[in-house]
This record gives C-alpha cells, sequence and structure tokens, in this order.
C-alpha cells in the first residue's frame, strides 16, 4: 500500500437512500418515519417540468417541518444542462433550515460540474452566514462520469458519496436495454445448452468504489426499478455489497428493509470477524504474522478485512 493513506469515508449509516418526488408533499411524513438512513427528496426525474417550482417550494418548507431525526437529509437537484438547476441552490441555501445535509448532483460528467455547484455553494453560505457546511453527494449517469470517475470523487472537499445512476448510464453507453439495474435477458454466456447471467454493470461499480475509496468517500448502488421483484433487488444489492459498495437506494418503501438487511452485516459475520481478531491477537502475543481459523490461513489482510466488518455493525448500533 501507498505510505499515503486512503483517507476515511463518512462514519454514517447509508445502507439504505430513500427517494421521493418534491411535488408529493403526502410522502413526505412517511419518509421521516421510516427505516430509511438517507433521505432524498428530489427535484429532478420524478418531477414534471410544470411543477418545478412548486416541488422546489415543497422540500424548503418540509426540511424545516418535519422531524427527520438522526437521518441524512439531502436534496436532488436539477441537472446543470436544465434552466432549474441555478434556482434549487439558489433557494435552497438562501431559504431552507440548516437541517439539510446534502445537495445531490446528478448527471455529473466532470470536474467541472461538481465546480460550478461548489462556487455557487460557497458564495451563497458566506453572504448568508450559514454555519453548517452543506456536503455533495453525485451521481455517474454518463459515459463520460464514468471516465472522469477518479477526478470527480476528488472534486471537492464538500465529496460525502457517489452513486451509479444505471438507466442514464445505459443510455449514454447505447446499451440495448431499458431495464433499470438488475441482470438483463441478453447478457449472458452460453455453456453447452446452459445460459449463465452476467452483471453488466459490475464494471463501473467496481471503478465507483474504487475511486471513492481511494478519495474517502461512499460508494453507493442507485435505483432497481422493478420494485415488484424482491429477489431480484436482494441479487443485486448483495453483489454491489461484495464488491465494495454501502448501501442502495430505495425508489420504493418496500425496497427499505431489503437493502438495510443486505448492507447490515449478520451476527455470525460479526462474530466471525470479531472471532478473527482474537486469533490474530493470540499470534501476535506469540510473535506470529498469521495463523489458522477454522481451517483457513488468516493474516495481517484478514485483520483489516474484520476491522471493516466489526466497525460497520458498530456504527449501525450506534
Amino acid at each position: 500500500m501507498s505510505f499515503r493513506l486512503q483517507p476515511t469515508p463518512p462514519a454514517r449509516p447509508n445502507r439504505c437512500q430513500l427517494f421521493g418526488p418534491g411535488s408529493n408533499t403526502k410522502l413526505f411524513a412517511k419518509m421521516a418515519a421510516s427505516e430509511a438512513d438517507v433521505i432524498n427528496l428530489d427535484l429532478e426525474d420524478s418531477v414534471s417540468p410544470g411543477d418545478k417550482d412548486a416541488a422546489r417550494a415543497n422540500v424548503i418548507e418540509a426540511i424545516g417541518a418535519h422531524d427527520w431525526g438522526t437521518k441524512t437529509l439531502s436534496v436532488r437537484i436539477n441537472s446543470l444542462d436544465t434552466p432549474f438547476w441555478y434556482r434549487d441552490v439558489v433557494d435552497l441555501l438562501e431559504q431552507a433550515d440548516e437541517r439539510l445535509d446534502l445537495i445531490m448532483i446528478p448527471k455529473v460528467g466532470n470536474v467541472a460540474d461538481v465546480y460550478a455547484v461548489d462556487a455557487l455553494v460557497t458564495a451563497i453560505e458566506t453572504a448568508r452566514g450559514r454555519t453548517k457546511k452543506i456536503g455533495f453527494e453525485v451521481i455517474i449517469e454518463s459515459a463520460a462520469g464514468l471516465a472522469h470517475v477518479n477526478e470527480i470523487a476528488a472534486a471537492s472537499p464538500r465529496m460525502q458519496a457517489m452513486s451509479l445512476g444505471a438507466a442514464d448510464y445505459a443510455a449514454s453507453m447505447g446499451m440495448q436495454t431499458t431495464g433499470i439495474g438488475g441482470t438483463q435477458e441478453n447478457y449472458y454466456m452460453l455453456h453447452g445448452e446452459a445460459r449463465h447471467y452476467s452483471d453488466p454493470w459490475h464494471w463501473a461499480q467496481t471503478a465507483i468504489v474504487a475511486a471513492c475509496r481511494t478519495h474517502g468517500i461512499l460508494p453507493v448502488d442507485g435505483p432497481f426499478g422493478d420494485f415488484s421483484d424482491d429477489e431480484g433487488y436482494r441479487a443485486q444489492a448483495r453483489r454491489s455489497a461484495t464488491l465494495g459498495m454501502v448501501g442502495k437506494w430505495a425508489i420504493h418503501p418496500r425496497q427499505i428493509a431489503l437493502a438495510n438487511a443486505v448492507f447490515t452485516p449478520s451476527d455470525a459475520a460479526v462474530a466471525e470477524a470479531r472471532e478473527i481478531l482474537a486469533a490474530m491477537e493470540d499470534a501476535k502475543a506469540k510473535g506470529e504474522g498469521a495463523t489458522v481459523y477454522k481451517g483457513r490461513l488468516v493474516d495481517i489482510a484478514s485483520i483489516k478485512q474484520a476491522e471493516v466488518i466489526v466497525k460497520q455493525s458498530e456504527m449501525i448500533a450506534g
């Protein structure tokens, strides 16, 4: 490992990010009472152009009017290729309660996109004397975004999280699919008579995880469009967790419990991690750099893996 250690990502739960349109005020109280770790009030894709102003006003009021508890509260602004985004930022920072934690920037294609929002946010915070600094989360939704993913992850000290937006990413890449996440029917290998389905999002997810871990921000998996398919959602979430992502979006309340279950380490996994740490402590006391645990070799790398599980469990419990 380089002597320049990877920075530590924000120490907060991010197992599930629940989205709801800013145009539907009836959802806000339910979202606040949900088991999601992060709430994303949306001003972008789920709001029609004619409702943008009303949705923005609804969200600004809701930020201070509802008890969001210990949840991370985020607002997804409109993308920078629209005439709406600057007013989203200005009104949020000038009018909304300081309970707001994050702004989510969609369709980020390069460092300049983050810089533009950062400059505007910084100017308003300074002018208004806001004491709480707004953090950023971004969505990678294009070929350009993925090509510049490492630079984007390092674009601002406000950066806290990065997600994959599968639908727009697929369109940008020219992928022949209308599905949002999950296994794609035509993406398979043949072995004799059997079909083996691969994961078309694997490379993009891995690139996002690597960029996020390098620069100390949280990698998050995006939406799974078929909210009637619990097993499909669970399968993609498990793949994402295995790759190093910390959570997944929920576009329907039924997906919250699925995400929380996958991204919360099981009691068995935590117990085994603690046993590995104890076994390595015994080995260290004997002057040994490795030992055998349940028939397999464990060493210093195993300590790091076990510590990730234990720390994640303790953070969620806390």
